[in-house]
C-alpha cells in the first residue's frame, strides 16, 4: 500500500503530504454537486478529475459500502469501500482548519468549470444558544481586498450584535445575504471569497448550492439508493389526505360553530376568533390541530390580520432576534422552573451616606460615581460568597456550584433587554464596578455587546426601583441560574423611635430573591437575603 498525495487546490495543504493511508478501499472526492475534483480508482489505476491525484492500492472491483464525512460546510467526502474491510483512517493529519469552529467557512469548488477555486463564508456560531443570525450591515463591499483580522460585517445574535472577521486573505468576490437578511440559519452561506482579483468577476451571477447531497454519476452507477425515491412517494400521498376535508360551511350550523374543548381552549388562550379557522374533524368540526395549524400561518405572517377586530386601528412591530430569544428563554423559564419568591426590607440610610462620602473622593480620582446599584451588586457578590448554594445551577443529574461570582446586571434598552456581566463582582472594588456596569451599560445601548460581555453569569440582578420608581416586584429567573434578585425603589417611612411615643423616619428599599426551587431550598433562600441585608444596613462591612 502506499500514501496518497493530499490536495493541492489549497494552500494550506501543499505541504502535507502522506496523510491517507489506503486499505483496500475505493475513495471517491466531491468537492461540490456538479463537477469536482474527484478520484475513482479501478483495478489499481488511478483517475484523476479537477486536478487531485492520489496513489491506488491494486484491489479488484466488489461490492462497496458509502460513508460520507462532512467538514465544514461546504465540503463533503465520500468513502466507499468492501463491507468486511475498515474505515480508512485518512483524516489525521488534517490541519484543525478544516474545522468550522465559530466561523463557518470551507474551502469549496464550484459545480461550474469556469469557476476558480473560492471559499464559502457560512453564518458563525457567535453563541452557544445561537441557531440563525440576521446581518445588520455590511463594512466590506463586493470586490474588496479582505485580510484576516478584518470585520466583514455586524451580525446580530441572539443576544446582540457582534462583528465577524475574515479569517483568510483574498477578495470579497460575493455577497449572498445583503445589509438586513434575516433568520439565516447557522451554516448558510453568507459570502463567497476568491483568492485572486481577477476571479471577482466571475461570481457576479453565483448561487450557492442547496445542498451537498447529490453524488457523481459514478457513485451513483456503484450503489443506487432505493430509500430516497421512497420517501419522496410518501409526501405527496399523505400531505393532501388530511387537508382535502377542510370546508368552512359545515363547521357552523346557523349562528353555531363546532369545536373540541382542546381547540376551544387553545383558540381563547390565544385570542384566535374560532370564525376564521377551517375545521376538519367530522362535518367540519374544529380539533386542537386545525388552531395548530391556524397559529402556525399565524406566525409566518400569513394571516396576522385576523387577530385584529374590525375597525380596531394598529401596527405591527417586527420582532428583533434578542427580542425573540428573550421571549422563548423567559417562557421556558417560567414553565420548567419552579419559582418561589422571598422578599425583605432593608434600611438603607447608612448605605445612602456612605455613598454620598465614597463619590466626592470618587470624582477628585476622576472614576465614576457609585450608584446603589453599584453598591446592591457588591452586597449581593458578598452574600453570595457567604451563602454558596445560591450560586449554582440546575443540571439535571446533579447541582453544579460555581466558584466565581459573576453577576449580570439587566439593562433596558430600545433594541431590548440585555444582562452583562460583571465578573468576580465578590473580588473588585465599588470603583472598578460602577466603572464597568456604566461601561456595559453604554454598549448595551449602542447594541455592541461582545458574547464575552454577557455569557459566564451566575446570579443575576435586576432593578426597577432607580430609574422606574418600583416598589416590589419578581423578575424571572434567567436559566441556566438558580436566583435572580429584583430590588425596588427606596422610599421614607414613618418608625418607632428610640422612646415610647417618639417616632423616627428611615428609608427602606425592598428586594425580592426568585428561587429555583430544585436548587435552593426557602430556608437558604431566606439565609441568602439575610446576608444581603446584613451588608445593606452595614455598608462599611463591605470594605473589609
Amino acid at each position: 500500500m502506499s500514501a496518497a498525495q493530499l490536495l493541492r487546490h489549497s494552500r494550506k495543504l501543499r505541504s502535507l503530504q502522506n496523510a491517507i493511508d489506503c486499505d483496500r478501499s475505493r475513495l471517491v472526492r466531491q468537492f461540490s454537486s456538479g463537477s469536482s475534483s474527484s478520484l475513482i480508482k479501478e483495478n489499481g489505476v488511478g483517475k484523476r478529475t479537477g486536478g487531485t491525484s492520489f496513489s491506488q492500492c491494486n484491489q479488484p472491483a466488489k461490492k462497496l459500502e458509502t460513508f460520507k464525512v462532512s467538514v465544514g460546510v461546504s465540503r463533503s467526502y465520500t468513502w466507499r469501500r468492501e463491507p468486511s474491510s475498515s474505515i480508512p483512517n485518512v483524516l489525521r493529519g488534517f490541519s484543525g482548519s478544516f474545522s468550522s469552529g465559530q466561523m463557518a467557512s470551507a474551502r469549496a469548488f464550484s459545480s461550474n468549470a469556469d469557476l476558480p477555486p473560492h471559499q464559502e463564508i457560512g453564518m458563525p456560531s457567535l453563541s452557544p444558544t445561537m441557531t440563525e443570525g440576521n446581518i445588520a450591515k455590511w463594512l466590506k463591499k463586493e470586490g474588496d481586498k479582505v485580510s484576516p483580522g478584518e470585520v466583514l460585517c455586524e451580525v446580530e445574535t441572539d443576544k446582540a450584535t457582534v462583528e465577524m472577521e475574515c479569517m483568510e486573505e483574498g477578495y470579497l468576490a460575493k455577497i449572498i445575504h445583503g445589509d438586513g437578511a434575516k433568520e439565516i440559519k447557522v451554516g448558510e452561506i453568507i459570502a463567497v471569497t476568491v483568492e485572486e482579483e481577477g476571479d471577482i468577476e466571475k461570481f457576479k451571477d453565483y448561487k450557492p448550492s442547496s445542498s451537498a447531497e447529490p453524488v457523481a454519476p459514478a457513485e451513483s452507477k456503484a450503489q443506487p439508493e432505493p430509500t430516497q425515491p421512497k420517501v419522496e412517494e410518501k409526501e405527496p400521498t399523505k400531505a393532501p389526505e388530511p387537508k382535502a376535508p377542510k370546508t368552512e360551511e359545515p363547521s357552523q350550523s346557523g349562528d353555531r360553530i363546532f369545536a373540541s374543548p382542546l381547540a376551544r381552549k387553545l383558540a381563547e388562550d390565544n385570542n384566535v376568533p374560532l370564525s376564521s379557522v377551517k375545521g376538519t374533524g367530522p362535518d367540519g368540526r374544529i380539533l386542537k390541530a386545525d388552531i395548530e395549524d391556524y397559529l402556525a400561518s399565524v406566525a409566518k405572517g400569513g394571516k396576522s390580520e385576523a387577530f385584529a377586530a374590525p375597525g380596531l386601528g394598529y401596527i405591527d412591530i417586527p420582532n428583533a432576534q434578542i427580542r425573540k430569544v428573550t421571549a422563548n428563554r423567559l417562557l421556558a423559564s417560567k414553565q420548567t422552573i419552579p419559582h418561589y419568591y422571598l422578599t425583605v426590607d432593608t434600611r438603607v440610610d447608612k448605605l445612602i451616606k456612605l455613598r454620598g462620602e465614597l463619590n466626592p473622593l470618587q470624582e477628585a480620582s476622576g472614576g465614576k460615581k457609585i450608584s446603589i446599584n453599584d453598591l446592591v451588586i457588591k452586597a449581593a457578590a458578598l452574600a453570595l460568597r457567604k451563602v454558596p448554594q445560591c450560586n449554582s445551577s440546575w443540571m439535571n443529574d446533579f447541582i453544579r456550584q460555581y466558584h466565581n461570582v459573576n453577576i449580570n446586571v439587566a439593562v433596558q434598552t430600545e433594541h431590548g433587554l440585555f444582562v452583562p456581566v460583571i465578573r468576580d463582582a465578590d473580588k473588585k472594588g465599588l470603583g472598578t464596578i460602577a466603572e464597568e456596569v456604566k461601561q456595559l451599560a453604554q454598549r448595551a445601548r449602542d447594541n455592541s455587546l461582545k458574547p464575552a460581555d454577557y455569557e459566564g453569569g451566575t446570579f443575576t440582578v435586576s432593578n426597577l426601583g432607580g430609574p422606574f420608581g418600583i416598589k416590589q416586584f419578581c423578575a424571572i429567573i434567567n436559566p441556566p441560574q438558580a436566583a435572580i434578585l429584583a430590588i425596588g425603589s427606596a422610599e421614607k417611612r414613618v418608625i418607632p423611635g428610640a422612646a415610647d411615643g417618639q417616632y423616627d423616619f428611615g428609608s427602606f428599599m425592598s428586594a425580592t430573591l426568585s428561587c429555583d426551587h430544585r436548587v435552593i431550598d426557602g430556608a437558604i433562600g431566606a439565609e441568602f437575603l439575610k446576608a444581603f441585608k446584613g451588608y445593606i444596613e452595614n455598608p462599611t462591612s463591605m470594605l473589609l
